[in-house]
């Protein structure tokens, strides 16, 4: 996967594109499917609901877009698979039967729904995958920096961790074996935190669900001792509210740096009382605006427009030079909500400063 600096450039040409009207252009190519009009259908298959950006974030936005490319005559099928792999190749398979127009796809397992992509594209049906590289024949992909997240994670654990040593002992709570990001996630840490500190204990979170990683993060602390832990590498939000509740139950009350990502209100919210170190903010407004971009342009056969949002290549497992967009990530921390997540509309200072967290929002020129 190319680095983040392909991403930005990728970016910078696309707007490039746009203000020159080229993403509002008409092309074709030998490759291009049938032109359709805007009385389209696109499926949206999510994978899970324990992370909220999905439901709360993911498929309004999604649809939102999707009815503003098509003058509201485009509509949006909607399934999401609540961490269900067999769950989700049903609901694929019901979108093929349906015969909508184009997926995009979020999976739960991308190795095991590598059939269903087959079958959706045997019946004609094209699939971009979302967040997730998923296997099979992909048309398209859009996602972040999955190495970067990993690094930038790893990174600001050293940063909050300023006396370490490789002697230190750290608790790695990685995400799902079963989804590709979690491994990059984990490749890209493990390149900044190999050698400078000692990984005591290494988990794969099934599911990614906070009660697992909190269940493993119990077990690390019997193993290796709660006042020997001096950092926490959580491959996201969720299980990060987990590893607290952990530490917590074992009576630990000056908590050790503790890094997460997608910045869930909740992690916002610990973030400012200190009890999680960071975050790591990815716009979803623009992952989710481009792919119903992208799957649009690709039903309507608009390629110059596809081609001009998808101008990185990844390979996976199964297929190579796969059409990609990485869209740009930022480490979130005290000092920067208001430009972030406030400045993009993802939280009102509202929703943050619940009279909870009114003096740290103080603390933070949060008003």
């Amino acid at each position: 996967m190319r680095r983040i600096a392909l991403s930005v450039a990728a970016s910078t040409m696309t707007l490039s594109l746009a203000a020159c009207g080229a993403l509002g252009a008409s092309g074709s190519s030998d490759g291009a499917s049938p032109t359709q009009g805007n009385d389209l259908t696109v499926g949206l298959l999510l994978p899970e609901k324990a992370n909220t950006r999905y439901e709360q974030f993911d498929y309004p936005i999604f649809k939102k877009k999707v009815e503003s490319l098509t003058g509201n005559e485009g509509r949006v099928e909607y399934a999401n698979a609540e961490a269900s792999a067999s769950k989700q190749a049903e609901q694929l398979q019901k979108m093929v039967d349906d015969k909508v127009d184009v997926i995009v796809l979020d999976a739960v397992d991308a190795h095991a729904i590598a059939g269903g992509v087959r079958k959706a594209k045997d019946a004609g049906i094209p699939v971009i995958a979302y967040d997730r590289l998923a296997e099979g024949p992909i048309d398209g992909y859009i996602s972040f920096d999955n190495e970067l997240v990993g690094e930038v994670q790893g990174r600001s654990l050293l940063e909050a961790m300023p006396d370490a040593g490789a002697s230190s002992k750290i608790v790695m709570m990685n995400g799902a074996s079963t989804d590709p990001n979690a491994k990059q996630f984990k490749t890209g840490a493990l390149s900044e935190l190999n050698g400078k500190v000692t990984i005591a204990e290494s988990y794969d979170t099934k599911d990614w669900k906070p009660e697992n990683a909190q269940a493993n993060m119990a077990e690390a602390i019997a193993e290796i001792g709660a006042d020997n832990i001096a950092g926490v590498y959580s491959a996201n939000d969720g299980m990060a509210g987990g590893i607290i509740k952990a530490l917590k139950a074992a009576g630990v009350t000056d908590l050790p740096p503790i890094v997460g990502q997608d910045a869930e209100l909740a992690a916002v919210q610990r973030i400012l009382v200190g009890e999680q170190y960071m975050s790591v903010y990815k716009s979803y407004p623009k992952e989710a605006e481009n792919a119903a971009e992208m799957a649009v342009a690709r039903v309507q056969g608009r390629d110059i427009q596809f081609d001009s949002l998808a101008r990185d290549k990844v390979d996976s497992p199964t297929d190579k030079d796969i059409p990609t967009q990485l869209v740009p990530i930022v480490a979130l921390t005290a000092e920067n909500i208001k430009e972030t997540v406030i400045a993009d509309g993802i939280y009102e200072v509202s929703d943050i400063c619940t009279a909870k967290y009114r003096s740290a929002c103080a603390e933070a020129d949060l008003k």
